[in-house]
């Protein structure tokens, strides 16, 4: 069996961490993963991307193949501007994107909440996630902001925001796998009228509420949501389980917003809510 496929998908940022009680939200933002799979008629699947953990890619394009009973192996690649380990939900991204790019190498289509489902379980399968990170794979995948049920793996809410995002990337990385589950977990009360704020549709309180418990939690300084807010974003929270943060803001404020982060040492990156999703999703809206 021969073919190539590409995709991409997209970064993602936090409005509730679904590692408290395993409810999410989080939206896509204007930062993407690009993935290329050629495949052949080997019998193993490699990851060409030198320096990097190929765990995730490899089994994202073996969990695709096995779907089809396709028998294959092949090479996969990934490029992505999205930065790693950061919490801006590049796992996420980079299963979408290769799942998305394995379905166009065998010339075969699936429903976007399916194909999410197939990334989320090859995350899972390599130790790459806590909860399956459900939440951020449906923002990276659907684009806009997602609520959604992580234990289950059902999207409760999607829609669309028209809003600029500012993110706070530290030098420093953080693992998933690092994560304080313990602590994180003795907030559920605190993450369930969190959760409620998302399902009504507040998503800048919610994120805000969200940031200032998570980075309580996991012990990172909340400075960085107070700086926002003092300079007029709307929202601002801990990413995941950081180091990143991220703030949604309007035009009038943004370079205010921008200009207090620059004081915080790291780089700050302006983009966007991406509400177009990946480059699946786009095509099945055309």
């Amino acid at each position: 069996m021969k073919g190539r496929g590409t995709a991409t998908a997209l970064g993602a940022a936090t409005v509730l961490n679904a590692v408290a009680n395993w409810k999410g939200s989080a939206f896509g933002v204007d930062l993407k993963t690009s993935a290329e799979v050629v495949l052949d008629d080997s019998s193993k699947v490699k990851g060409d991307i030198p320096g990097i953990d190929d765990r995730l890619i490899v089994r994202s394009v073996e969990l695709v193949l096995q779907r089809f009973d396709a028998v294959a192996g092949g090479v996969v690649r990934t490029e992505s501007d999205i930065p790693l380990a950061r919490g801006l939900k590049s796992s996420s991204a980079a299963a979408n994107a290769v799942v998305l790019a394995t379905l166009d190498a065998l010339g075969e289509e699936l429903d976007p909440l399916e194909a999410t489902r197939i990334g989320v379980a090859a995350a899972r399968d390599v130790g790459v996630t806590i909860t399956g990170a459900f939440d951020d794979a449906a923002a990276s995948m659907l684009g806009g902001v997602v609520v959604t049920d992580n234990r289950e793996m059902e999207l409760l809410k999607r829609e669309e925001l028209e809003l600029k995002v500012l993110l706070l990337v530290p030098d420093e990385k953080i693992f998933s796998r690092d994560t304080d589950v313990h602590r994180s977990r003795l907030v559920a009360p605190i993450a369930d009228l969190i959760f409620n704020l998302a399902l009504e549709g507040d998503y800048p309180r919610a994120m805000t509420l969200n940031g200032i418990v998570y980075c309580s939690a996991l012990k990172l300084s909340s400075d960085p949501i107070f700086a926002a807010l003092d300079s007029g974003a709307m929202g601002a929270s801990l990413s995941g389980t950081g180091p990143a943060y991220a703030a949604l803001v309007d035009d009038e404020n943004i370079d205010e917003v921008e200009s207090a982060w620059f004081d915080l040492g790291g780089r700050v990156i302006r983009t966007k809510v991406n509400n177009r999703g990946s480059s699946f999703a786009e095509r099945l809206r055309s």
